[in-house]
């Protein structure tokens, strides 16, 4: 279908091509923010889909719209959510405040679509309006903060598995090399006896709290406002408009959506969204110190110290032959960073709401949906990538172990501290180990020292007298 077609709106008049299935609003939208070139992330446009579909069978229920108007909007709906019509969606993710352009574009679309399916054509509204049938008992400030919960929450299920594989996988990492000692670092000098499978069993054991908490905050998003309409007061709606659209969500997500205590508070404030930002960018911190331990432990492979191996991804230099880089935690570092900054927007955006409405609504959706997908995938490419393959340097490991002048530290119990920072001293001068050194100076037993410094003992809680 070629061609132009008329649609009017309260400030006048636009063409619009023939075929598309946005209509007037949307086209304003585009045409008034060129800003970023940024479409809207798939799981955001499916849970305006989810609620459409949701109120469309809601109001059928109650006898609000027909039940062809109805049906043709859920069909439409559905249509969508297999992945079509995503070109139609046009509004930058940078709009006008609360995201009316947006969430019109979505009006239009599912209207046109429906009235297609009942024998119109695009443009017709009289069989399915924007707003008489596809928005009945609506409004950008219910509908938008609905959707980035929905959405938020949706997209969150398929980023847990991938979380708690990667937790999952330094655990099990931490086991494989649990025989494996080696010097700790602290203040990123020599220290005490540790073993590598303790230091990998920690990594897993701080993203296993990171997951529990970030579940946790993910719980609030199954709170939502719908029906709360423009002010939270619900009006124009049905007394069961609510709790009915909530009980589809629920069915057709998987998700244990639940209607809000107080509507007013869910559309005013978007703290739930501000507390699951926050625990994917303590997340995001976690696995940022977690990338630089990996890099320093695989620094090197002859000048750092390459106490571990980390796969080989791809060439490292153009100019440096054979160079190979941590590219993985190089690449998790970055995500990280970004998902960082995108806290600070929505937590900006999420204090920026004043009396009934936060309009600041479209930057903090964007953002705390790219936080999920990118951190989904990076954690995932991480995984597979990088941490699954990573072996260790057994002998230089343990060398660093034996070489340590901290080894002195199990000898305070029975020399005292004093003394031992003597053969600390002594050794250093000398070039001598600690071994070498208390063996020189006939200070303990050859049985005794070798009882007080077992490597292996030194790695768990003992006093040795």
């Amino acid at each position: 279908m070629s061609g132009q077609r008329t649609e009017k709106d309260s400030i006048g008049s636009r063409e619009l091509p023939a075929d598309a299935y946005y209509g007037i609003n949307a086209l304003r939208g585009k045409e008034n923010f060129p800003i970023s070139g940024l479409v809207h992330h798939p799981r955001f446009i499916d849970a305006f889909m989810y609620i459409k579909k949701a109120a469309a069978l809601a109001n059928k229920e109650l006898g609000l719209i027909t039940p062809d108007q109805a049906d043709a909007i859920a069909k439409a709906c559905d249509e969508v959510l297999s992945g079509k019509m995503h070109d139609q969606f046009i509004v930058d993710v940078f709009q006008m405040g609360a995201g009316t352009a947006l969430h019109m574009n979505v009006n239009e679309v599912l209207a046109n679509r429906a009235a297609e399916l009942m024998g119109g054509q695009k443009g017709d509204y009289a069989r399915v309006n924007p707003n008489d049938h596809v928005n009945f008992g609506q409004s950008t400030n219910d509908v938008f903060p609905t959707a980035i919960r929905v959405s938020g929450r949706v997209l969150l299920n398929e980023f847990f598995p991938v979380l708690d594989a990667c937790a999952d996988a330094f655990v099990k990492k931490g086991k494989e090399l649990d025989d494996v000692i080696k010097s700790a670092r602290t203040h990123l000098q020599d220290a005490v006896p540790i073993r590598l499978g303790q230091e990998f069993a920690a990594y897993g054991l701080a993203l296993e709290r990171c997951s529990e908490r970030l579940k946790a905050a993910s719980k609030d998003l199954e709170e939502l406002g719908i029906g709360g309409s423009a002010a939270g007061t619900g009006l124009n709606t049905h007394q069961d408009y609510a709790r009915r659209v909530v009980d589809i969500l629920r069915k057709d997500t998987g998700v244990p959506f639940r209607a809000a205590v107080d509507k007013r508070e869910a559309m005013q404030s978007q703290r739930p969204v501000a507390e699951v930002s926050s625990a994917l960018k303590n997340l995001a911190l976690e696995l940022t110190r977690i990338s630089n331990d990996l890099r320093l432990l695989a620094s090197g492979p002859t000048t750092g110290f390459a106490e571990i191996f980390l796969p080989a991804a791809q060439a490292g230099s153009s100019i440096m032959p054979g160079k190979v880089n941590p590219s993985f935690p190089e690449m998790l570092n970055m995500v990280c960073f970004q998902v960082m900054g995108n806290d600070h927007t929505i937590s900006m955006a999420v204090q920026a709401g004043q009396l009934e409405l936060n309009v600041m609504m479209p930057v903090m959706g964007y953002n705390l949906l790219f936080s999920i997908e990118i951190l989904k995938n990076a954690v995932r490419a991480f995984t597979d990538g990088c941490v699954k393959g990573i072996t260790a340097d057994r002998e230089r490991c343990r060398r660093y172990a034996e070489m340590s002048m901290s080894l002195v530290t199990a000898l305070n119990p029975i020399i005292g501290y004093a003394k031992a920072a003597e053969i600390v001293k002594e050794a250093m001068a000398t070039g001598k180990t600690i071994v070498e050194t208390i063996k020189l100076r006939n200070i303990l037993s050859p049985e005794k020292l070798e009882e007080v410094l077992n490597l292996k003992a030194l790695t768990e809680p003992g006093v040795h007298k």
